[in-house]
Protein backbone atom coordinates (compact mmCIF):
# COMPACT_ATOMS: atom_id res chain seq x y z
CA UNK A 1 0.00 0.00 0.00
CA UNK A 2 0.62 3.49 -0.46
CA UNK A 3 -0.10 5.80 2.42
CA UNK A 4 0.01 9.31 2.80
CA UNK A 5 -0.07 11.04 6.20
CA UNK A 6 -0.18 14.37 7.02
CA UNK A 7 -0.22 16.79 10.35
CA UNK A 8 0.95 13.71 12.37
CA UNK A 9 2.55 16.24 14.53
CA UNK A 10 -0.19 17.64 15.78
CA UNK A 11 -0.69 14.14 17.92
CA UNK A 12 1.36 15.12 20.86
CA UNK A 13 4.52 13.26 22.21
CA UNK A 14 3.06 12.73 25.69
CA UNK A 15 -0.34 13.39 28.14
CA UNK A 16 -3.80 12.56 26.99
CA UNK A 17 -5.48 13.17 24.07
CA UNK A 18 -9.06 12.09 22.35
CA UNK A 19 -8.26 11.56 18.17
CA UNK A 20 -12.39 11.47 16.28
CA UNK A 21 -11.91 9.35 13.39
CA UNK A 22 -13.93 9.07 10.38
CA UNK A 23 -15.27 5.62 9.75
CA UNK A 24 -15.45 4.23 6.65
CA UNK A 25 -14.46 0.60 6.65
CA UNK A 26 -13.58 -2.71 8.85
CA UNK A 27 -9.99 -1.52 8.65
CA UNK A 28 -10.27 1.55 10.10
CA UNK A 29 -9.15 0.51 13.80
CA UNK A 30 -5.54 -0.17 11.75
CA UNK A 31 -4.63 2.81 9.65
CA UNK A 32 -6.02 5.18 12.38
CA UNK A 33 -3.26 3.72 14.41
CA UNK A 34 -0.52 4.72 12.38
CA UNK A 35 -0.57 8.39 13.06
CA UNK A 36 0.00 8.16 16.63
CA UNK A 37 2.56 5.41 16.23
CA UNK A 38 4.36 7.99 14.30
CA UNK A 39 4.65 9.79 17.47
CA UNK A 40 5.59 7.13 19.86
CA UNK A 41 1.78 7.01 20.82
CA UNK A 42 -0.31 3.67 21.08
CA UNK A 43 -3.94 4.38 20.51
CA UNK A 44 -6.56 2.34 22.42
CA UNK A 45 -9.82 2.68 19.97
CA UNK A 46 -13.52 2.28 21.49
CA UNK A 47 -15.36 0.12 19.65
CA UNK A 48 -18.75 -1.34 19.97
CA UNK A 49 -19.67 -3.97 22.29
CA UNK A 50 -20.55 -6.74 19.94
CA UNK A 51 -16.73 -6.40 17.86
CA UNK A 52 -15.59 -7.72 21.80
CA UNK A 53 -18.35 -10.83 22.20
CA UNK A 54 -17.26 -11.82 18.79
CA UNK A 55 -15.35 -15.44 19.01
CA UNK A 56 -12.11 -13.83 17.11
CA UNK A 57 -11.96 -10.46 17.48
CA UNK A 58 -12.68 -10.09 21.20
CA UNK A 59 -9.83 -11.35 22.34
CA UNK A 60 -7.84 -9.33 20.22
CA UNK A 61 -9.52 -5.79 21.11
CA UNK A 62 -9.33 -7.09 25.09
CA UNK A 63 -5.55 -7.80 24.52
CA UNK A 64 -4.92 -4.78 23.17
CA UNK A 65 -7.14 -2.67 25.89
CA UNK A 66 -9.55 -1.29 23.55
CA UNK A 67 -12.75 0.31 25.04
CA UNK A 68 -15.60 -1.41 24.51
CA UNK A 69 -19.11 0.89 23.96
CA UNK A 70 -22.44 -0.83 24.98
CA UNK A 71 -24.72 1.30 23.79
CA UNK A 72 -26.98 0.75 26.77
CA UNK A 73 -25.07 1.60 28.66
CA UNK A 74 -22.55 4.55 26.88
CA UNK A 75 -22.35 6.18 30.38
CA UNK A 76 -19.84 3.72 31.26
CA UNK A 77 -18.14 3.85 28.13
CA UNK A 78 -17.10 7.41 28.45
CA UNK A 79 -16.39 7.30 32.20
CA UNK A 80 -13.32 4.30 31.09
CA UNK A 81 -12.54 6.94 27.96
CA UNK A 82 -12.42 9.75 30.19
CA UNK A 83 -10.11 7.72 32.86
CA UNK A 84 -7.65 6.60 30.24
CA UNK A 85 -7.46 10.12 29.03
CA UNK A 86 -7.03 11.49 32.17
CA UNK A 87 -4.06 9.02 32.82
CA UNK A 88 -1.84 10.25 29.92
CA UNK A 89 -3.11 7.88 26.88
CA UNK A 90 -4.02 8.21 23.75
CA UNK A 91 -8.13 7.20 22.50
CA UNK A 92 -9.51 6.50 19.27
CA UNK A 93 -12.98 6.95 18.95
CA UNK A 94 -15.69 6.95 15.59
CA UNK A 95 -18.19 9.55 16.38
CA UNK A 96 -19.95 9.10 13.13
CA UNK A 97 -20.84 5.63 15.47
CA UNK A 98 -21.04 3.27 12.21
CA UNK A 99 -19.29 3.05 8.87
CA UNK A 100 -20.41 6.00 6.09
CA UNK A 101 -21.87 4.10 3.10
CA UNK A 102 -22.09 7.34 1.30
CA UNK A 103 -18.29 8.04 2.42
CA UNK A 104 -19.01 11.28 3.50
CA UNK A 105 -18.76 12.66 6.78
CA UNK A 106 -22.47 11.24 8.77
CA UNK A 107 -23.97 13.36 11.37
CA UNK A 108 -21.99 12.85 14.44
CA UNK A 109 -22.89 11.95 17.86
CA UNK A 110 -21.76 14.53 21.05
CA UNK A 111 -19.88 12.22 22.85
CA UNK A 112 -16.25 12.71 21.41
CA UNK A 113 -16.21 16.55 22.45
CA UNK A 114 -18.18 15.67 26.10
CA UNK A 115 -15.31 13.28 26.82
CA UNK A 116 -12.86 15.91 25.38
CA UNK A 117 -13.87 18.58 27.38
CA UNK A 118 -14.41 16.20 30.94
CA UNK A 119 -11.08 15.08 30.30
CA UNK A 120 -9.69 18.26 29.54
CA UNK A 121 -7.63 16.57 26.73
CA UNK A 122 -7.00 18.01 22.97
CA UNK A 123 -9.82 16.55 20.54
CA UNK A 124 -8.02 15.60 17.06
CA UNK A 125 -9.85 15.06 14.16
CA UNK A 126 -8.08 12.46 11.87
CA UNK A 127 -9.55 11.63 8.34
CA UNK A 128 -9.15 8.70 6.39
CA UNK A 129 -9.25 7.84 3.04
CA UNK A 130 -9.42 4.88 0.55
CA UNK A 131 -9.60 2.36 3.65
CA UNK A 132 -13.15 1.38 1.50
CA UNK A 133 -11.49 0.26 -1.12
CA UNK A 134 -10.12 -2.34 1.23
CA UNK A 135 -13.10 -3.59 3.05
CA UNK A 136 -15.89 -1.98 3.76
CA UNK A 137 -19.69 -2.93 4.02
CA UNK A 138 -21.26 -4.94 1.79
CA UNK A 139 -18.15 -5.23 -0.64
CA UNK A 140 -15.83 -8.15 -0.80
CA UNK A 141 -12.12 -8.01 0.34
CA UNK A 142 -9.85 -6.47 -1.88
CA UNK A 143 -6.09 -7.06 -0.83
CA UNK A 144 -4.56 -6.30 -3.98
CA UNK A 145 -1.46 -4.37 -4.00
CA UNK A 146 -0.75 -0.98 -4.65
CA UNK A 147 -4.13 0.32 -2.65
CA UNK A 148 -3.42 4.23 -1.71
CA UNK A 149 -4.61 5.40 1.39
CA UNK A 150 -4.53 9.18 2.73
CA UNK A 151 -4.24 9.87 6.39
CA UNK A 152 -4.94 13.72 7.13
CA UNK A 153 -4.59 14.40 11.12
CA UNK A 154 -6.15 18.23 12.12
CA UNK A 155 -5.46 20.88 14.48
CA UNK A 156 -6.48 20.54 17.81
CA UNK A 157 -9.55 21.55 19.35
CA UNK A 158 -10.08 22.45 22.75
CA UNK A 159 -13.85 21.38 23.84
CA UNK A 160 -15.26 23.35 26.42
CA UNK A 161 -18.40 21.29 26.72
CA UNK A 162 -20.65 24.37 27.18
CA UNK A 163 -21.90 23.89 24.00
CA UNK A 164 -21.55 20.06 22.42
CA UNK A 165 -23.78 20.28 19.76
CA UNK A 166 -21.66 23.98 18.66
CA UNK A 167 -18.62 22.07 19.02
CA UNK A 168 -19.67 18.60 17.14
CA UNK A 169 -20.67 20.73 14.32
CA UNK A 170 -17.13 22.63 14.38
CA UNK A 171 -15.37 19.22 14.06
CA UNK A 172 -17.43 17.92 11.44
CA UNK A 173 -17.08 21.25 9.98
CA UNK A 174 -13.06 20.42 9.98
CA UNK A 175 -13.50 17.18 8.99
CA UNK A 176 -15.25 17.28 5.87
CA UNK A 177 -12.65 19.80 4.72
CA UNK A 178 -9.47 17.32 5.42
CA UNK A 179 -11.96 14.63 3.47
CA UNK A 180 -12.29 17.14 0.35
CA UNK A 181 -8.69 17.80 0.55
CA UNK A 182 -7.93 13.92 0.84
CA UNK A 183 -10.49 13.44 -2.44
CA UNK A 184 -9.67 15.93 -4.58
CA UNK A 185 -5.77 14.98 -3.93
CA UNK A 186 -6.61 11.31 -5.47
CA UNK A 187 -5.59 11.66 -9.14
CA UNK A 188 -7.70 8.32 -10.09
CA UNK A 189 -11.45 9.36 -9.97
CA UNK A 190 -13.04 7.47 -12.45
CA UNK A 191 -16.90 8.58 -13.29
CA UNK A 192 -19.39 6.58 -11.61
CA UNK A 193 -16.72 4.52 -9.35
CA UNK A 194 -18.44 2.70 -6.69
CA UNK A 195 -15.98 3.80 -4.10
CA UNK A 196 -16.42 8.00 -4.70
CA UNK A 197 -19.26 10.03 -3.22
CA UNK A 198 -21.87 11.15 -5.72
CA UNK A 199 -20.67 15.02 -5.41
CA UNK A 200 -17.71 13.85 -6.77
CA UNK A 201 -18.52 11.85 -9.90
CA UNK A 202 -19.13 8.89 -8.10
CA UNK A 203 -22.26 6.11 -7.99
CA UNK A 204 -21.57 5.61 -3.91
CA UNK A 205 -25.21 6.56 -2.38
CA UNK A 206 -25.75 10.19 -1.08
CA UNK A 207 -25.60 10.57 2.82
CA UNK A 208 -29.93 10.77 2.77
CA UNK A 209 -29.75 7.30 0.51
CA UNK A 210 -27.64 5.79 2.89
CA UNK A 211 -29.31 6.81 5.93
CA UNK A 212 -32.32 5.53 4.66
CA UNK A 213 -30.95 2.31 4.37
CA UNK A 214 -29.70 2.23 7.72
CA UNK A 215 -32.46 2.38 9.27
CA UNK A 216 -34.18 -0.41 7.05
CA UNK A 217 -31.68 -2.36 7.86
CA UNK A 218 -32.02 -1.63 11.88
CA UNK A 219 -35.67 -1.80 11.51
CA UNK A 220 -35.22 -5.31 9.99
CA UNK A 221 -32.43 -6.24 12.66
CA UNK A 222 -35.21 -5.44 15.55
CA UNK A 223 -37.56 -7.04 13.33
CA UNK A 224 -35.32 -10.46 13.83
CA UNK A 225 -34.34 -10.14 16.83
CA UNK A 226 -38.29 -9.82 18.22
CA UNK A 227 -39.12 -13.36 16.32
CA UNK A 228 -36.72 -14.85 17.93
CA UNK A 229 -37.52 -13.74 21.26
CA UNK A 230 -41.36 -14.82 20.54
CA UNK A 231 -39.90 -18.29 19.25
CA UNK A 232 -38.45 -19.11 22.53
Amino acid sequence: MKITMTGVENIPREGGALLAINHLSYVDYVMAGFPGERQGRLTRFMAKKEVFDHPVGGPVMRTFKHISVDRSAGLESMERAESALRAGEVVGIFPESTISQSFLIKDLKTGAVRIAARADVPLIPIVLWGTHRIFTKGRKVDLSRHQRIGIEVGEPMRPTGEDPVAETAELRSRMESMLERLILAEEDRPEGAWWLPQKYGGSAPTIEEAAAAYAEERRLRAQRKAAKRKAK
